[in-house]
């Protein structure tokens, strides 16, 4: 299967707090699916260098209500994972904060902030194909 990983992020998120959810979700997609990190390199002096991501990981933006409809369409497609980093995610200092938070919250009511998707190369292009990369301003 071809395969293709890709990170949507809130077009109104300060820096700060976008990089703070690509990585967030980055270190959480890197575990749900091990396959994305490959084996240590060593380079030519013998010193070791962690595997890196082994596909490409653009990284995109939407809008609040785009990234809500994009989490609801992805939840329906069986070949994908997905990673939803919320504003209680962003508001919790604590994981347990998080869940604590998370339980009393209805999955209507949470705003996205990011996303990250893995699976078929299709079903992602199809889903996202639109969106403009990050730090990009669509022309139009």
């Amino acid at each position: 299967m071809d395969v293709k990983c890709v990170m949507v992020l809130a077009d109104d998120l300060p820096v700060g707090l976008a990089v703070n959810a690509a990585g967030v979700l980055a270190v959480t997609l890197g575990h749900k699916v091990p396959s994305l990190l490959p084996a240590d390199a060593v380079d030519a002096s013998g010193t070791a260098h962690a595997g890196l991501i082994n596909v490409p990981l653009p990284i995109l933006v939407a809008d609040r209500n785009t990234l809500k409809s994009l989490h609801e369409r992805a939840l329906t497609l069986e070949q994908v994972m997905l990673v939803g980093f919320s504003d209680v995610a962003q508001h919790a200092r604590t994981y347990d904060a998080y869940v604590a938070a998370l339980i009393s919250t209805p999955t209507e009511t949470l705003a996205y902030l990011g996303l990250a998707l893995y699976g078929p190369k299709k079903a992602l292009n199809k889903l996202v194909g639109n969106l403009p990369l990050y730090g990009r301003v669509p022309s139009g």
